[in-house]
Order: C-alpha cells, then sequence, then structure tokens
C-alpha cells in the first residue's frame, strides 16, 4: 500500500533563492511540493535571533571568536560571518570536501539558504551575454536568448521587488523597478567626470532587492519599507529586501500545498530504469543519520551550483553509472567563478561640508565595457566595476578606543575614500572540474566532493586590465592616493560558483536543455547556478530566479499534457 505522506507531486531540493521560487511557482500551480533542505528550520522573523540586537549586546562586539574561527577557516573568510550571523552558516566540520586546488566552499545552514546571507544585487543578463560564447568561441551556446528570459526577468522583479533607474544601456537592460536609491555627492561627481570623459562607460545606481517604495504585492507578502539598517545578514524583520523566508515560502505556504523537510541532505535522485524516468530521492536526516525516500512525478534540483553537482554525480544506477544524465560525461565540468581579485583605493579631496544618510545597501555601477560587442583585448569577456565614496569617524584616534574622548572622536569626520572592486567573468573550462572521491565520505555516509577549479591566464589579464583602466577613470574624476590591491582570494570566495551541468543545444556537450531539463530524464529540472553555461559580469541570482519561474512554468505545462 502507497505511503501517501511520502508521495508528492513535485520536489525541490534546496530552499534557497532558487529553490524557493521553484516551491512559490509549483504550490501556485496547484502541485503538492516537498521542500528538502539541509539545514535548519529557519522561519520569517521568529528564527532571526540577532535581528533587533544592539551592538554592546554582543559578548565579543560582533567580532568572530578565535575559536569559531579555528573550527570554521572557511566559513569565516565570508565577510558576513560575524558574531551576529555565523548560526547561518553551515560549520566546516558538516561539509569535508577535498581541495585539490584551494577552493573556499561557503554553505548555508538553514531553510531559506543563502537568500538570508546574499549581497541582493541585481541586474539582467543583456542579449550580448547570451550570443557571448558562440559569438567568441568558448564553452557552448547558450540554448536561450535575452528575449526568451527577458519576460521572466520582469515576471520575478515585480514579486521580488527590484530598486535601480531607467538607465537605457543596452548591455545592461533596464527592469522593472522600484524607485532607486540615491548617490552621494562624491559619487555623483565621479558619475560625471567619467561619463564626459568616456562615452561608453556608463555609470549608473546599483540595482537591489530592496524594497525602496513598496507595492501592493510586497504589502500582501507581508512585506514593508527597506530601512537601510545594513543589518541584512541577520534577517530582516521588516521584509526589506527579498528572501526565500520572509517572501516565496510563505506565498508558497498559503496555497495549503507546500512541506518543508528541513535537516534533509539528499544523497541521490531515484532513477526506474523500466520506466526512463526519476521517480524520486533518497534523504539522510542529519539529526538521526536515517535514510528515508520521497517519490514524486517531478523533480527540481536547487541545491547550489556544487551541491546539485553532489547530487547528481551520486544519482547512479544501471542506465547512468557515471551520474544522472550523464552520458555525455561532462557532469560536474566547466565550473566557473566570478574574478574578484582586483581592488582599487583612493582619497576625494574637498566636499567636506557634505555628508549622506542611512546605509544604503548597493553601489553604483560600471557595466561590462570590454568585448561587449565584438572581441577588443587579449583578453575574453570583461569585467563589471563597483564602487562607493564615504566618510570615516574616529578613524583619527590614537590610543584605546574605550572612554569619552573616543567618544568624542566618533562624531568628527574623516575625509571622503573611494573604493572600486571588479566582478569579472571566468571561462569555463573543462579542466575546472567537481568530482566524487572514490574513498571518503562525508559524516553522512555520502561521497566527499573534490573541487578542482583555479584561476586561468585569462582571470589574471583581466584583473590587470581592470587596475589600468579602473586607476585611469578615478584619476579622471578626481581621485587621489591611488592604491591597487589584489585580494589573492580562492576560488568560491566569491560564492558566485556557476556551471557543472551546464544547458546548451546538443546533449553531446551539455546535460541540460533551454527548459533548464535534462536532456536524457525528462522529469528532473536544474535551475541553480550549476546550470550556468557561463557567467556573465553580473550577479547572476536574479537570473536564477528567471530560469526557475520559466522552468517551472513549462514543466507543468507538459506534466498536465501527460509529456512527464
Amino acid at each position: 500500500m502507497m505511503n501517501k505522506e511520502n508521495h508528492f507531486d513535485a520536489i525541490v531540493i534546496g530552499s534557497g533563492i532558487s529553490g524557493g521560487w521553484a516551491a512559490k511557482e509549483l504550490c501556485e500551480k496547484g502541485l503538492k511540493t516537498l521542500v528538502l533542505d539541509r539545514g535548519k528550520d529557519a522561519r520569517h522573523i521568529q528564527d532571526y535571533p540577532t535581528a533587533y540586537m544592539d551592538p554592546w549586546q554582543f559578548k565579543h562586539g560582533g567580532q568572530v571568536e578565535q575559536q569559531a574561527k579555528d573550527e570554521n577557516p572557511i566559513a569565516s573568510k565570508c565577510y558576513v560571518y560575524r558574531e551576529d550571523a555565523k548560526h547561518f552558516f553551515l560549520p566546516d566540520a558538516a561539509q569535508p570536501y577535498i581541495q585539490e586546488k584551494p577552493f573556499d566552499w561557503i554553505r548555508a545552514d538553514q531553510v531559506g539558504g543563502k537568500s538570508l546571507l546574499w549581497a541582493r544585487q541585481t541586474q539582467r543578463w543583456s542579449k550580448y551575454d547570451f550570443e557571448g560564447p558562440a559569438r567568441d568561441g568558448f564553452a557552448v551556446d547558450w540554448p536561450i536568448r535575452y528575449d526568451d528570459i527577458a519576460p521572466w526577468y520582469s515576471y520575478v522583479e515585480h514579486f521580488a521587488g527590484i530598486s535601480g533607474n531607467k538607465d537605457g544601456i543596452d548591455a545592461m537592460p533596464d527592469g522593472d523597478f522600484l524607485p532607486a536609491w540615491e548617490m552621494n555627492v562624491v559619487e555623483k561627481a565621479i558619475q560625471q567626470r567619467i561619463q564626459q570623459q568616456y562615452k561608453d562607460r556608463p555609470v549608473i545606481q546599483g540595482r537591489c532587492a530592496h524594497l525602496t517604495q513598496p507595492r501592493q504585492i510586497h504589502i500582501d507578502q507581508g512585506r514593508s519599507q527597506c530601512q537601510a539598517r545594513s543589518l541584512c545578514h541577520r534577517g530582516c524583520p521588516f521584509g526589506g529586501y527579498f528572501s526565500s523566508n520572509a517572501s516565496t515560502l510563505p506565498w508558497a505556504a498559503k496555497t495549503g500545498k507546500l512541506t518543508i523537510r528541513p535537516q534533509a541532505i539528499v544523497e541521490s535522485i531515484l532513477y526506474d530504469d523500466s520506466l526512463q524516468k526519476a521517480i524520486g530521492v533518497r534523504i539522510v536526516d542529519t539529526i538521526t543519520k536515517a535514510s528515508q525516500e520521497f517519490f514524486a512525478k517531478i523533480i527540481f534540483v536547487n541545491a547550489s551550483a556544487l551541491a546539485t553537482n553532489q547530487i547528481l554525480l551520486n544519482s547512479t544506477s544501471d542506465r547512468f553509472p557515471n551520474g544522472l544524465g550523464n552520458d555525455s560525461g561532462l557532469l560536474g565540468k566547466y565550473v566557473a567563478f566570478h574574478n574578484y581579485l582586483g581592488t582599487i583605493t583612493g582619497t576625494m579631496e574637498g566636499y567636506e561640508d557634505k555628508y549622506y544618510y542611512g546605509r544604503r545597501p548597493t553601489q553604483p555601477i560600471i557595466p561590462n565595457f570590454r568585448n561587449v560587442h565584438r572581441q577588443e583585448t587579449d583578453f575574453l569577456r570583461g569585467y563589471a566595476s563597483f564602487f562607493g565614496a564615504s566618510r570615516s569617524r574616529g578613524g583619527a584616534f590614537e590610543g584605546v578606543p574605550v572612554g569619552g574622548d573616543y567618544k568624542d572622536s566618533l562624531s568628527e569626520l574623516e575625509g571622503w575614500g573611494v573604493s572600486m572592486m571588479m566582478q569579472g567573468e571566468t571561462i569555463p573550462k573543462e579542466s575546472n572540474h567537481v568530482r566524487l572521491s572514490a574513498d571518503k565520505k562525508d559524516p553522512y555516509g555520502i561521497p566527499q566532493l573534490i573541487t578542482a577549479v583555479g584561476y586561468e591566464e585569462n582571470d589574471y589579464k583581466s584583473r590587470d586590465d581592470f587596475f589600468q583602466q579602473g586607476q585611469e577613470m578615478l584619476d579622471v574624476a578626481g581621485v587621489k592616493n591611488l592604491n591597487i590591491s589584489d585580494s589573492n582570494q580562492n576560488p568560491g570566495l566569491d560564492i558566485h560558483e556557476m556551471g557543472g551541468v551546464r544547458m546548451g543545444l546538443d546533449p553531446k556537450t551539455s546535460l541540460l536543455n533551454k527548459w533548464n531539463q535534462l536532456h536524457l530524464v525528462k522529469n528532473v529540472f536544474v535551475t541553480d547556478g550549476s546550470c550556468m553555461t557561463s557567467t556573465g559580469t553580473q550577479n547572476p541570482s536574479l537570473t536564477y530566479m528567471a530560469l526557475t519561474a520559466r522552468a517551472v512554468d513549462y514543466a507543468v505545462t507538459e506534466m498536465k499534457k501527460g509529456s512527464l
């Protein structure tokens, strides 16, 4: 007799940005949906324990104690791994993996995943990004173009709430925006001077998933205006920024179709050779270590890029001995990421009678201007440049930072500092890959992942070009005392890893078709970062959202027709 408690219409693996969207769309379309997440349960507002705490309430003043750093040398590298948010990170001991090349795998440890920790920057890809691989002869051709995804960008932007200006830039298309945040006086001066000198380098305000002016759809979600607190990594009790916890998961729950199962690591996807399709998943309970199986008609894999690769590689059967849908042998290969090696800092004289209000959650951006329309440099693709200007307080104080004199110094402003950073596109290479260990397993009996992902010569050429062009632009803008810095950070710390289960036109050179559907297992869809054929220079999460909504629409239509 069938156990109805273990049978669903759809299973979603992962509850982060793309998994939350899959859950919302599937539930809204009437499917009884199970969402599985390896982390602990985390409900909006009530499971944000530090959201309202004042600085003096933290034992270590917000800093992470040395013991936590020693126990988590990878997770603690993340810029938001602090005393007020470290509980949202998966401890290193719970995620052992083998670094054949240095790679910092940053993972979350709760329902909602990294949607509680992301930087919330959201830019659309342009037609040039989708055309780039085919035009320039790297990776494989994307099976979609901008026009295929543009309506879905609008769809997810409207619901999520994206602030920005209508800038009319071909290389970074406009979206369905809420009012933008304002640049400060120094940033406006830099914008004006760069645009006067370079006609091909527009400087625009950043676009981010923050509610500057909530619409009715956001109020209906229970969300309210962003308070510009810059405490987003604690979880936002106002719902001022988009997260699965504040937005898509509660919306899915309202349908009565959603079941969330936390503390559930997906070991593998179950494939039935006779039916020639996937029938469910096998999980390991993180508390009891017991195995359990769940069954569904369609499966969405949204575990995060490397975790999705790990699950699919471990999903073996007589039909697929090398991983689910992996006849091509390409599963786990062509992993790429974003290049954050370059930073430039400087100072701006004057404007000492000017300041700004609040803690704005975004920065101005110069969209990629390298190799956009054609190949122009000795390296492929390019980089976006983010910058900001700010003033610090109390930095000139000498002595122990306590007492009346120190507190008085905090009311004294220093001059203006300017910082610019690159976000570069890396080129997918077959040699940049992940695979399973043949002998080492994690605490749950699952083969550990081996990461063999590193920088290439193209990445260093792109970094050097950023150093040259960035200094030139800032010099034109009047920024002084310029200093360049190479972060020397490992791949992975960008937290924008992509690929391994890439989309494409041909099953021989890709794993997924234009609907994010496994070429060879039609009822399995992958819409997290692992599906990406190339990386672009934009923050990727908005594209994951749009691809997910588009894929669900197709999957449900096909299921209702009886094609899945």
